[in-house]
C-alpha cells in the first residue's frame, strides 16, 4: 500500500476486491472507495468492511443466530449435502442453522458482519483454508501430524465465530467519505476514478491459474443458500459452484482482457498487482499498459507462494501507470 499511498487520488476503484485488504486501507487514508468483486461472499466482506462505516454486531443480535426458533422452517442443506466432505455432521447442522438465521438480520451491514464471521470461521476449520477437496479425513485421523493446527480445527465453530465478530467490530470505523460495495463485472463498472486498482486472479508460465470460484465455493453457497442445490456441480466429490467462464478463468483469454481493461480505464492511473512468472509475463503487461499510458513504473517485491504451491521463483511485482 505504500507505493499507493504516495500517489496523487480522492477517488479509488478496486475492480478485483478479494479480501478488500487493499480498498480497507485506502479507506483508512480517507480515499473515496469502490470495491468490487465477482464473488457474491466477497461483497459482503466489502459490505461489512468499507462501505459500513458504523453499524456493529449488537449482543442481542448474537443471541438470535446460534438456537432454531421455532416460528421459523430450517432446511438441512449442508448436513445432506456435505456430508463427511468438509465438516462434521455437528458442524453442519450448526452452519445450517447460523447462515439461516443470519437471513433474518434486518440491518444489511449487521448482517454483512454475521456472514463474515462465518465465513472466516469456515475457513478456520479447513485444511489449507481452502474448499477445493473432500478432505475431512485430514482433520479426523488418529494420526501423528507434522502439519496443521489441530487446535483450530477442534476449536467449536461458535467460539470461531465470537471471535471473528469482536474483530469485524473493531475494524469499523467511519472514514468521512462515501465508499462502496459491488458485484460486478469489472468491464461493467462506471468510468470516473481517479485510480483503478487491479489484482485478477493469477496465471502462473504453464498457465494453471489460482480458481477462487473453486477454492471458495462453499462461502459462495453460504451466501445464496436458498439456489445453493441449483448451482452446485453434482459430478465432483467436494461439490463445487458449476464453473463461471470468464476471461480470468482461461489463461489464452486473460492477455486480451488485460488490454480491454486498461483501455477501457485509460483516463484513470492503473495501479496492477501481479507475479513475475505469470501469463502475461512483465514485459508483456508493460507493453499493453504503454499503449494507454505514458508513464509506467515496474515495482519488484520479495517472493510470493500460494497455498499448495511449490513455486518458490514467483515475485509480487506491481506496475503503476499513469
Amino acid at each position: 500500500m505504500g507505493a499507493v499511498s504516495e500517489l496523487s487520488f480522492d477517488t479509488a476503484l478496486d475492480a478485483f476486491g478479494g479480501t478488500a485488504s487493499v480498498s480497507y486501507a485506502m479507506k483508512s487514508i480517507g480515499k473515496t472507495v469502490t470495491y468490487n468483486d465477482y464473488l457474491r461472499f466477497n461483497q459482503n466482506i466489502g459490505f461489512a468492511l468499507v462501505e459500513n462505516q458504523q453499524m456493529r454486531v449488537h449482543d442481542a443480535t448474537l443471541a438470535e443466530l446460534f438456537a432454531r426458533h421455532p416460528r421459523r422452517e430450517y432446511d438441512s442443506f449442508v448436513s445432506r449435502t456435505f456430508t463427511g466432505v468438509y465438516f462434521t455432521d455437528e458442524e453442519n447442522e450448526w452452519i445450517d442453522t447460523v447462515a439461516q438465521n443470519i437471513r433474518h438480520v434486518p440491518d444489511r451491514f449487521e448482517r454483512a458482519l454475521a456472514y463474515y464471521a462465518l465465513y472466516q470461521a469456515c475457513i478456520s476449520k479447513r485444511p489449507y483454508n481452502l474448499f477445493h477437496r473432500a478432505n475431512l479425513y485430514m482433520r479426523t485421523a488418529k494420526v501423528d501430524r507434522g502439519f496443521g493446527n489441530k487446535t483450530t480445527w477442534d476449536k467449536p465453530f461458535e467460539d470461531h465465530f465470537l471471535s471473528f465478530i469482536a474483530e469485524a467490530n473493531r475494524a469499523v470505523f467511519d472514514s468521512g467519505t462515501a465508499c462502496r460495495a459491488v458485484c460486478e463485472d469489472a468491464l461493467s463498472l462506471p468510468l470516473g476514478f481517479d485510480l483503478v486498482y487491479i489484482d485478477t486472479p493469477y496465471f502462473n508460465s504453464n498457465g494453471v491459474g489460482v480458481d477462487y470460484h473453486d477454492f471458495y465455493h462453499f462461502l459462495e453457497g453460504l451466501t445464496d443458500y436458498d439456489s445453493w442445490a441449483a448451482r452446485i456441480d453434482q459430478r465432483k466429490k467436494h461439490r463445487p459452484l458449476l464453473p463461471r467462464p470468464s476471461a480470468w478463468s482461461n489463461p489464452k483469454k486473460c492477455r486480451q482482457g488485460f488490454a480491454d481493461l486498461f483501455d477501457k480505464f485509460r483516463d484513470s492511473i492503473l495501479v496492477v498487482s501481479y507475479r513475475s512468472d505469470g501469463i502475461p509475463s512483465e514485459d508483456q503487461f508493460v507493453d499493453l499498459l504503454r499503449s494507454t499510458k505514458r508513464r509506467v513504473r515496474v515495482l519488484h517485491y520479495g517472493e510470493y507462494k500460494y497455498v499448495l504451491s511449490t513455486n518458490t521463483a514467483s515475485k509480487e511485482i506491481l506496475l503503476i501507470a499513469e
